[in-house]
């Protein structure tokens, strides 16, 4: 893909092409998949990436490996520049990761595929960039940061509720009275439809809704009280427990 969006044909002797996409708030690409695999970025904001193995949200210092054939969905979180480097599957026989996989960003990284996008480099200097690209892909411990969706309409009310006031800290017993339904039931409903006790998706939940303020850079005391956390360092902890690295890790300043 060229700047634009406009698709351009693959030259026989190219291993690797890149592709940068405008996304301004609220747009999305359907679920796809391409006969390559994708290395998608964001050169600038927060993207959304959806597949049936979970649901990432990526921000400048992350990148998404996803493997050829793989249907996903991207969406932008605010306003977004994506950048995604499409890469023949027969030049990297060494990559066997089967599922989608985070890595780190690094300068270098970065680099390469800013570089990668030139037009007027020699077959040689593009196949010694795509190897160094290809050799600095290093994958980061990040969980997909996914929300379970329920069906049971009591317990998909008590889901939205929280899903537009993550802060609320009701126990089940208090949205019981607002559904019609006892916190025993509730609970189990939350088990049997999402695979998640209530507090475990809570959790998962004001993590999610918590990536977006960070992406603004807010401090994280100010984004742990938005999402329901009395202090920084209980955020952190949760942070860490469901995503696998810390907010600044997540989004190093």
């Amino acid at each position: 893909m060229s700047r634009n969006g406009q698709e351009r044909g693959r030259r026989s002797d190219t291993a690797i092409l890149v592709g940068q996409f405008l996304m301004p708030r609220g747009t999305a690409f359907a679920t796809h998949r391409h006969p390559d695999h994708q290395l998608l970025c964001s050169e600038r904001g927060l993207l959304r990436i959806r597949s049936e193995h979970g649901t990432w949200l990526l921000p400048p210092s992350l990148a998404l490996w996803i493997p050829a054939y793989v249907p996903h969905a991207t969406e932008s979180e605010g306003d977004a520049v994506m950048r995604g480097a499409f890469v023949a599957p027969v030049s990297c026989p060494h990559i066997g990761w089967r599922d989608p996989t985070v890595v780190a960003v690094t300068p270098l990284l970065h680099a390469l595929v800013e570089h990668l996008d030139r037009t007027d480099l020699t077959q040689d200097a593009r196949s010694r960039a795509e190897l160094v690209l290809l050799d600095e892909l290093r994958p980061v411990p990040v969980t997909s940061v996914s929300v379970p969706e329920l069906r049971d309409p009591r317990a998909r009310a008590v889901a939205e509720v929280l899903r537009a006031h993550p802060a609320d800290g009701r126990t089940l017993a208090e949205y019981g009275g607002q559904v019609g339904a006892s916190a025993r039931t509730l609970a189990r409903l939350f088990v049997a439809e999402t695979g998640l006790g209530f507090g475990q998706w809570r959790e998962r939940l004001r993590m999610q809704a918590a990536l977006p303020f960070l992406a603004e850079g807010l401090p994280v005391e100010s984004v742990a009280r938005r999402v329901g956390y009395a202090s920084a360092s209980s955020f952190t902890a949760a942070f860490h427990r469901v995503v696998g690295v810390t907010p600044r890790q997540y989004f190093p300043r």
